[in-house]
């Protein structure tokens, strides 16, 4: 009788945490673009920031290039809008989604801790946001440097650098609540209902509440409680950093964010609130999601 051969056992090593967060960022990041979700949110930014851009061409009939503080502050009204709003379709059913699927149940029986499924996500995300950030709004900085004048295109350049970097990290603020949000439901429907409500709330009600105050109040408040509700705002915070790197006197005239400009804050010490939001915001969804029952 012919002895089996004897087989030596296979040896699994186990992979680092940096190995399984990278495998799910890629998963996402090519979810992105086989749904092209990128392409289209890259689309949309491109084609707004071209109509902000332009829009006094339309109007008179030739080309005209406005200075960079008009059109960066045209293009961060877009972007205060647009972004949250991008970050939130992005990420609402980035749970929910694939707890009604069963998916989510199945990843977690492999030897995958709870965050590092959450920091993957938010890689993946991260990347496409930044990609479409870079993209819609970069094509659309070359074109201006190309009409415009020499000694406009410092100003636009350093503008738009600090337009495409305090919107990524405003991007992420929104990504991280839409996990939180789609953590915490079980219908997609309901999440999606949750983060319109809060971006609706935290864009548009939130600014028009704070001016109401300022308006009616303005004799009983401080200036510094006033610069405290505008920083604790992360879309706030997003409007005031660019005011703060490209002051434009028609904005501030008619904007109670101009006050930021007097506070003697810095625009590292800016985007480091913004860092502290993500930061914050990416503790406690990690710290929910462990302690979620499946």
């Amino acid at each position: 009788m012919s002895q089996a051969k004897s087989q030596e056992p296979r040896v699994f090593t186990p992979l680092s945490a940096l190995q399984l967060i990278g495998i799910i960022a890629a998963k996402e990041f090519k979810d992105n673009l086989r749904n092209r979700w990128l392409w289209m949110m890259t689309g949309i930014l491109l084609l707004l920031s071209l109509c902000v851009s332009f829009m006094g061409s339309a109007v008179s009939g030739t080309l005209v290039v406005y200075e960079p503080s008009q059109l960066l502050s045209g293009l961060v009204t877009l972007s205060v809008f647009m972004l949250p709003l991008g970050a939130i379709l992005l990420s609402y059913d980035s749970f929910v989604g694939e707890k009604e699927s069963g998916t989510l149940l199945l990843l977690l029986t492999y030897p995958v801790e709870r965050w590092h499924i959450l920091w993957g996500k938010l890689a993946g995300h991260a990347l496409v946001m930044s990609l479409a950030c870079i993209l819609g709004f970069g094509m659309t900085a070359g074109l201006l440097l190309g009409l415009g004048e020499a000694k406009d295109r410092m100003a636009l350049l350093q503008g738009t650098l600090h337009l495409i970097g305090s919107g990524i990290l405003l991007s992420l603020v929104f990504v991280l609540l839409g996990y939180w949000v789609s953590l915490a439901v079980r219908e997609k429907a309901k999440a999606l209902g949750i983060l319109l409500l809060l971006w609706f709330a935290l864009v548009l009600i939130y600014d028009l509440v704070l001016l109401t105050a300022l308006v009616g109040l303005a004799d009983s408040l401080s200036r510094e409680w006033l610069n405290i509700v505008i920083l604790i705002n992360p879309t706030d915070l997003f409007r005031a950093l660019n005011l703060l790197a490209n002051p434009s006197e028609h904005l501030a005239a008619k904007s109670s964010l101009a006050l930021v400009l007097q506070m003697g804050l810095s625009l590292p010490l800016m985007y480091g609130l913004l860092v502290a939001w993500i930061g914050a915001l990416l503790l406690g969804t990690t710290w929910f999601f462990k302690r979620l029952e499946m």
